[in-house]
C-alpha cells in the first residue's frame, strides 16, 4: 500500500497542477468578453476537469471518478474513486479574487487515502496521504493550538442564496458574538486547508458537496485537527455537514453554539 500511496499522490499532484494551469489560462480571457462570464467559467470548469480526469484515469483506468461538472459517479475496482472539484470558489474566480482552487481526492469505500488542493494564484499545493501527515508545498502542516473561540479566527459557508431567517445566518450571529473574527472566504477546500495550516482555527459548513471537501477532510485530519459531522460522529462524504477545528476544546465550543440539526 505504501508504494501505491506514493503513486496515487504523485498522480494527484500532477493532475491538480494541470487543472490549475488551465484555470489561470482561462482567467486571462475574461477581459476579452467574447462570451458572458458564466459561459467562460463553464468552459474553464469543464476544461480543468477533463485535464484532471485524463491524467487520473490515464494512470489508473480501473478507478472510478466523481467530478462536479457532470455529477455522475463510477466506482472502480476494489472501491477506489477519485473525487474532483475542478474549480472550487467559482464566484471568486468570476470576480478575479484569488480564493479558488482545484481539489482532488482518492477515496476507497468512503475513506480518503490521498488528497490535494492546489491554489494556482498563490502556487500553494496542499496535500496529504493517509497516515503520513499533511503539507503545503514541502512544509509540514500543523493546526494551531487555539482552544477558545474568543481567540479564534473561524470561517463558515453560506449556501448560494440565503434569507435572514436561514439557519446559517443564525449560526453566524451566534458565533460572531463570541469569536475573535469570522470569515466567509468562498472556497470550502481552501478553508479546510487553512485550518490545517493554522491560518484559520475552525470552519463549519451545513451545505457542501463531497467534491468540495474530500481532499480537505484528509488534510485537516493529517494536520492534527478535530473533524466531525455536525452531530459529533464521523464525517460523511455523502452528507458533508461538519465542524473542523484546531483543538478538541475549540471544537466543543463551536459545536455547543451551532443550532442542532433537527431529527
Amino acid at each position: 500500500m505504501d508504494d501505491s500511496l506514493d503513486r496515487y499522490l504523485e498522480t494527484c499532484l500532477k493532475a491538480a497542477r494541470a487543472g490549475g494551469a488551465i484555470l489561470l489560462d482561462w482567467a486571462g480571457r475574461f477581459a476579452a468578453r467574447e462570451k458572458g462570464p458564466a459561459d467562460l467559467v463553464t468552459e474553464a470548469d469543464l476544461a480543468s476537469q477533463e485535464a484532471v480526469r485524463a491524467i487520473l484515469l490515464g494512470a489508473f483506468p480501473e478507478h472510478g471518478f466523481l467530478g462536479e461538472e457532470n455529477g455522475a459517479s463510477t466506482v472502480g475496482k476494489d472501491g477506489y474513486r477519485w473525487i474532483v472539484d475542478p474549480l472550487d470558489g467559482t464566484t471568486n474566480y468570476v470576480h478575479g479574487l484569488a480564493q479558488y482552487c482545484v481539489s482532488i481526492a482518492l477515496e476507497r469505500n468512503g475513506s480518503p487515502l490521498v488528497g490535494c488542493v492546489y491554489d494556482p494564484k498563490a502556487d500553494d499545493c496542499f496535500f496529504a496521504s493517509r497516515g503520513r501527515g499533511a503539507f503545503v508545498n514541502e512544509q509540514k502542516l500543523r493546526v494551531s493550538d487555539v482552544q477558545e473561540l474568543s481567540q479564534a479566527m473561524v470561517a463558515m459557508s453560506f449556501p448560494p442564496r440565503v434569507t435572514r431567517n436561514d439557519i446559517n445566518v443564525q449560526d453566524f450571529l451566534n458565533v460572531v458574538e463570541r469569536a475573535q473574527a469570522v470569515r466567509r472566504m468562498g472556497s470550502s477546500a481552501l478553508n479546510l486547508c487553512y485550518v490545517a495550516a493554522g491560518r484559520l482555527d475552525a470552519y463549519w459548513a451545513r451545505d457542501t458537496k463531497s467534491w468540495d471537501v474530500a481532499a480537505g477532510f484528509l488534510i485537516v485530519e493529517e494536520a492534527g485537527g478535530k473533524l466531525t459531522s455536525l452531530t459529533g460522529g464521523a464525517p460523511d462524504l455523502n452528507r458533508p455537514q461538519f465542524i473542523a477545528a484546531a483543538t478538541p476544546q475549540l471544537h466543543a465550543e463551536v459545536s455547543g453554539i451551532l443550532i442542532p440539526i433537527s431529527s
